[in-house]
């Protein structure tokens, strides 16, 4: 088997670095340098993941993030110069399943396409049991991949729901960013552990009625995030 991997990147030097990475670990690396060409690739090999720039010339990564989104559930790691936290925040919020900062090592990056693809591979991650989990007006079901707030629908990406089921298998349990990234990809990066942060600003946005005085998603200063029923 050669997957196909769509790759977006403007830079023909760094395009071509990643390519032979991704050529080197078994990899049909789809070089395209817009985000034009990447959506109509994309819905033409229909891959299991694709890498998307962020900066690129006519639609941008997260204009094409969206539409990817909209259309299927292709892996999306993006590539982008932006650190600021609402610009990870919005990508992630689009959909996106992982995202590197530049400049990136090219190790890295084939690490995440690994973890990524094995993930894909195997189904999300889920916790162990079937039916409902209800935490206060937290609802969380695996095997409808469904997450309500009272009796209201509430969309989450795959890193989301994979952070809120695994929290709301054990209530009131402290799980580190390490742990939490073990359920999202599988892996356990300190570099990416930023990543869980962004994850829970968007549930907060998404679940709690005062995102800034959240009731539910608690911080555990120095530790990591728990899911309660009512604020202790």
């Amino acid at each position: 088997m050669c997957p196909q991997v769509p790759l977006a990147e403007d830079d023909p030097r760094q395009a071509e670095v990643v390519r032979r990475y991704l050529a080197a670990d078994g990899h049909e690396a789809l070089v395209v340098p817009d985000g034009r060409t990447a959506l109509a690739e994309a819905r033409r090999w229909q891959p299991a993941l694709v890498v998307l720039d962020v900066m690129m010339p006519g639609l941008d990564g997260l204009h094409v993030c969206r539409t990817l989104r909209e259309e299927s559930d292709v892996l999306v790691l993006m590539l982008t110069a932006r650190t600021a936290e609402e610009d990870l925040l919005l990508g992630l919020e689009l959909g996106a399943d992982d995202y590197l900062t530049k400049p990136y090592s090219p190790r890295e990056l084939m690490a995440r396409v690994r973890t990524l693809l094995r993930r894909a591979s195997r189904g999300a991650p889920a916790p162990a049991g079937p039916g409902l989990r209800r935490i206060g007006r937290i609802g969380v079901d695996p095997a409808l991949h469904q997450v309500t707030v009272g009796d209201e629908p509430v969309e989450c990406t795959r890193g989301e729901f994979a952070i809120l089921a695994a929290m709301a298998e054990q209530p009131d349990r402290v799980f580190t960013r390490a742990q939490l990234l073990h359920h999202t990809r599988g892996i356990d990066r300190s570099s990416t552990e930023r990543t869980i942060d962004v994850h829970v600003m968007n549930l907060r946005r998404k679940i709690e009625a005062d995102p800034q005085k959240p009731v539910h998603l608690l911080t555990v200063y120095g530790v990591g995030y728990k899911l309660a029923a009512e604020s202790q």
